[in-house]
């Protein structure tokens, strides 16, 4: 495929290692297939879908890295399809479409959504989201050393078992939970007693580089409270302190596993529980995307 054939001049974009493969899924044959043309010289594996039905057979039948929804299809509800798909899969999603409101994005992230990119948009744009989103995925699931990771937060009840991704309430039940929830309740469990302000969270949680929504934690901790308070209205595990930030309540405890321990083990919890240690490094340094400007804008 040559550059004048697919409309689109890479730029200064360099090659890079196969990077992962991706599902866009959108109705418009012709935006379709601009972004699969472009995912696709920059050394993406691409499998495009026309409707919900297609996008959830991909799933059932490959491994997927990612899925670029649209959520205004023919005859289906995207925001129901975004739901589905949190609900059964921890495959992280980026929305790509032309409902530019407020409320569309807050009901975007609160279904799940890992980011959130409207119409029209630059191609260099959303290959840089569409990176940002996987490394933060990945890293997630990477310890954070080299020989050993926390297999599992308990607190209140609930257990958050990490190499699985999985939120099991104190009665036992799971609990789905997306990659950015993930993110912000594994940095709060971390820092128990502690206040931390949005930017910490932002950094801590890796979710800095979405800049979806300018009070993107406040959407993301909103979430998290309705799904593990007692009553949302008056949280008691998560707090707000005015001006200042968040801060986790209750108390914390943790099941180390060695790095390399196989999954199905880990999820025996053999070794004791220790309380939390207060870290003692520096809150990260952000990490900002710059993107440069591009000539090509889908929409």
């Amino acid at each position: 495929m040559n550059r004048e054939a697919s409309g689109i001049d890479t730029g200064a974009v360099c090659p890079a290692p196969r990077q992962g493969h991706v599902v866009v899924v959108d109705d418009d044959a012709a935006s379709r297939e601009r972004v699969a043309n472009y995912l696709t010289l920059n050394d993406f594996r691409v499998t495009p879908a026309e409707n919900g039905k297609r996008m959830l057979e991909i799933l059932r039948e490959e491994s997927v890295d990612l899925v670029a929804l649209e959520l205004t299809l023919k005859g289906e509800d995207g925001h129901q399809l975004a739901s589905r798909l949190r609900e059964t899969s921890m495959v992280p999603i980026i929305i790509v479409t032309s409902r530019a409101e407020e409320a569309d994005r807050v009901m975007g992230l609160e279904l799940g959504a890992d980011d959130y990119v409207t119409k029209p948009f630059s191609a260099r744009e959303l290959l840089a989201r569409i990176r940002a989103v996987m490394r933060r995925y990945r890293t997630s699931e990477s310890p954070s050393d080299g020989s050993r990771t926390v297999g599992a937060y308990h607190f209140a009840g609930w257990t958050l078992n990490v190499p699985l991704h999985t939120l099991k309430s104190p009665a036992g039940e799971r609990v789905s939970i997306s990659n950015g929830e993930f993110g912000l309740l594994v940095a709060f469990l971390g820092r128990p007693q502690r206040i931390l302000s949005r930017d910490q969270l932002l950094d801590l949680s890796r979710l800095r580089s979405t800049d979806v929504y300018d009070r993107s934690i406040d959407v993301q901790i909103l979430r998290l409270r309705r799904k593990i308070e007692i009553n949302p209205a008056r949280p008691e595990l998560i707090k707000t302190e005015r001006g200042l930030g968040y801060r986790f309540c209750a108390s914390v405890t943790t099941v180390n596993s060695p790095a390399k321990q196989d999954i199905a083990r880990r999820a025996g919890y053999r070794t004791p529980p220790v309380p939390v240690a207060e870290p003692h490094r520096s809150p990260l340094s952000n990490q900002l995307m710059r993107y440069q400007p591009h000539s090509l804008a889908f929409g």
